[in-house]
């Protein structure tokens, strides 16, 4: 009895007055949700392969993925006002080891499906929570930590699909991607001992007044404007970055780990345009850099087919990785103008409409390119690039 006793004084003392505990486990926990979510497409060749998938069925894999993840939004804000941020948070960095753990043992193709929507299902869990527990436990400083966890993501980004490539060139796809398992449970046990409970509220009839509300809200100009553009760019970012290991590799005949280099590239160019262009809309508005972001991303995409070489191919990356700016600045946009009263359940579910219909990018490439067309795959993702540009054009400038 003493024991437990001990054992209960020791956590309740690690979960209060700790926040740097709270953010490192935050950010740990971002660090493998949002780098490992592109190590499947990373390593998607292998796979492949193995499987003698067509490029449809590969790209079908992807969508799985980004639609489990879509899927888990709007349900999610709504849990957290229910169930609280520990949980969650625990649970998807559990659900999210156990559906990568789940690679060791997919001998097929479906059973490789079941293990990606897990995974995914899991990940989908942790973006929002993320969210709100940093807004609760950081008000006074809340953009230095975020920052530090969406840092945190893009190193992620741009180091684990490398690393995961050269892991499956010496060991295979299942260990790159089952092998980080272990790490997701050691990062749900910090959340576990690093996050304090919150209140929670049972109230269902709240839940659907609100969800009304904000389906009546969602009819602002800039709002809808601000979604298309953000879908579309969403639509093709999913897009590329599944299928752009691939296309080095069948078209560019560049070997697994080098293609896996090129995409890393492609995060490192997203982290260092977010650091400008966020600077750059405090002091000209969001729609003017959002148009440029998406002119000035559509031309490397354009440009790919014609390009040769790992340094032009890598800048090329770099360049397209440029679009990942414009996530930021929609969203920060698409906030702004939702409806107070009921911002959270309008993100939520806008959240969860841009990202399914993004998760579809994938499968259109990989259509393609089952059809010969995967040079082609790419001029019209920098056509819908620039058609996304037109949407931010007409974007009215916030007050």
């Amino acid at each position: 009895m003493a024991v437990t006793d001990a054992v209960r004084r020791t956590v309740s003392d690690l979960r209060e007055g700790h926040p740097g505990r709270l953010l490192g486990a935050v950010a740990a926990g971002w660090f493998l949700v949002l780098g490992m979510r592109f190590v499947v497409p990373a390593v998607l060749p292998t796979i492949t392969e193995e499987f003698g998938l067509s490029n449809a069925a590969a790209g079908l894999a992807v969508t799985v993925l980004w639609l489990t993840y879509a899927a888990m939004q709007f349900p999610t804000g709504a849990l957290i006002d229910r169930v609280g941020e520990r949980t969650l948070l625990v649970a998807a960095a559990l659900l999210s080891g156990a559906g990568l753990l789940a690679y060791f043992v997919s001998a097929t193709y479906a059973l490789f499906l079941l293990a990606t929507a897990a995974f995914g299902l899991g990940t989908g869990l942790y973006g929002p929570t993320r969210g709100t527990v940093l807004s609760r436990t950081f008000d006074a400083n809340e953009g230095t930590a975020f920052g530090a966890v969406m840092a945190a993501g893009s190193i992620g980004a741009a180091a684990l699909p490398f690393v995961a490539s050269v892991a499956t060139a010496r060991y295979g796809w299942r260990i790159a991607l089952g092998g980080v398992a272990p790490v997701f449970v050691v990062v749900a046990l910090a959340l576990w001992l690093s996050v304090s409970d919150r209140p929670t509220a049972t109230d269902g009839r709240r839940l659907r007044e609100d969800l009304r509300a904000a389906l009546a809200g969602i009819r602002n100009r800039g709002l809808l404007l601000a979604v298309v553009g953000a879908t579309v760019m969403l639509f093709v970012f999913q897009a590329a970055t599944a299928f752009l290991t691939t296309y080095l590799v069948t078209v560019k005949t560049l070997d697994q780990s080098t293609a896996g280099g090129v995409l890393s590239v492609l995060f490192v160019g997203g982290a260092v345009s977010q650091s400008v262009t966020g600077r750059l809309a405090d002091r000209y508005g969001s729609p003017p850099v959002l148009t440029a972001v998406a002119l000035v991303s559509a031309v490397p995409l354009a440009l790919l087919p014609q390009l040769e070489g790992t340094v032009a191919l890598a800048a090329g990356a770099a360049a397209i990785g440029i679009r990942m700016s414009a996530g930021p600045l929609s969203n920060a946009y698409i906030v702004d103008v939702l409806p107070d009263d009921v911002q959270g359940t309008g993100w939520g579910l806008l959240r969860s409409a841009f990202f399914a219909v993004g998760s579809l990018g994938s499968t259109l490439v990989g259509l393609l390119a089952d059809g010969g067309l995967f040079d082609g795959a790419f001029y019209l993702m920098a056509g819908l690039t620039a058609l996304a540009a037109l949407a931010y054009l007409a974007l009215p400038h916030r007050a």
